[in-house]
This record gives C-alpha cells, structure tokens and sequence, in this order.
C-alpha cells in the first residue's frame, strides 16, 4: 500500500471541491454578473443579427448562454452558463454541460441562445430535472449578411437553436447532448 503525501491529499481535495462546486452553482458567478453576461449577448445578438428581434418576439421565453467553454483532446467537453428569460425578465439560472469522444483537439468559446417557441416547450424544459436538446430543436444559422435563417421550418419548431460568436480552434459548435440543469448562481 502505497502512502499519500499531505500535499497530494490537499490537491485531490481541491479539485473535488472545484468540480463539485461546478456542479452545483457554487462559485465565484453572482446572479447580477450573469444576469449583466446575458444583457450584454442579448444586445450583441440584436445589433449582430437585427432578425432575433423578430424571433424575440415570437418566442415564449429565450435561454442565453453567454459563454460556453469547449476544449477536447480525444475526450472533451463544455460547460457555461446562462439564464431564461420570459418577456425579458430572468426566471431562472441554467448551467450547459456536455462531454464527447472522437477525434478532436483544440479549444474554443461561443455563446448561444435557446428560442422556445411553443409554451409546451417552455413547460417541459422548466419542469425538467435535466434537459436534453432533443430532435425537437432546429438551428438557425446566422449567414455573412447579419440575418438569421429562420425559415418556414424552423419558425414551426419548438425550440430554435442559434450558436453564435465562435472563437477558438475547433472547427464547428454543436448543443447535441448538452445537458441543461437549473442552478442557483
């Protein structure tokens, strides 16, 4: 048997705490730095993309996640946080998280917003324990010209995904598998 040093203990310590403490919505992010985080994507979106006004205005209630952190060698991840919003008021604090396999290396950040177009949507995602981005989602992708391509089929969707603000070197975002659970900032 093998013995364990006082300072090895401390780090394992550590980091079970700071993963822990992602967890559970602990940690140094209050409610009004993210709730600044959200005003800030909310008005990039609207100068960037003038068409989520429209998709605003529709919506039941928007997720925004302001920052998501993706890194990958083999095994990756990301996690971020946001909150939802209806009639543009904060109901709730939400934290992302996903994990994949395959070939990748590389890091990067994006944000992203939720769109829940039909109030079934909105309930199921609200009553959830943790929620899936399931086949119900479409995404409307942002083109060079500043619109948002949110057509006849995805205006008829349930939840409308839009990944926006990429900067990193992965090539490419997904929310396939992310896992959304409610946290208290």
């Amino acid at each position: 048997m093998t013995e364990i040093s006082r300072r090895s203990l401390l780090a394992m310590t550590g980091a079970g705490l700071g993963l822990a403490a992602c967890g559970n919505g602990i940690g140094s992010q209050g409610a009004a730095r993210l709730d600044s985080r959200v005003d800030a994507t909310r008005a990039y979106l609207l100068s960037k993309y003038p068409g989520t006004q429209d998709l605003m205005n529709k919506a039941v209630g928007v997720l925004y996640m302001p920052l998501m952190t993706e890194a990958g060698f083999g095994v990756g991840g990301a996690y971020g946080r946001g909150a939802l919003r209806i009639n543009n008021v904060t109901v709730d604090y939400y934290s992302a998280t996903s994990a994949s396999i395959g070939f990748q290396i590389g890091a990067q950040q994006y944000a992203h917003a939720l769109f829940f177009m039909t109030d079934k949507a909105l309930a199921d995602f609200r009553a959830a324990d943790g929620w899936e981005l399931g086949a119900d989602a479409r995404y409307a992708l942002p083109d060079r010209g500043g619109a948002i391509g949110a057509d006849t089929t995805t205006s008829l969707a349930p939840v409308i995904a839009l990944v926006f603000g990429q900067a990193g070197l992965i090539a490419g975002a997904t929310l396939a598998g992310s896992k959304y659970t409610r946290i208290i900032p």
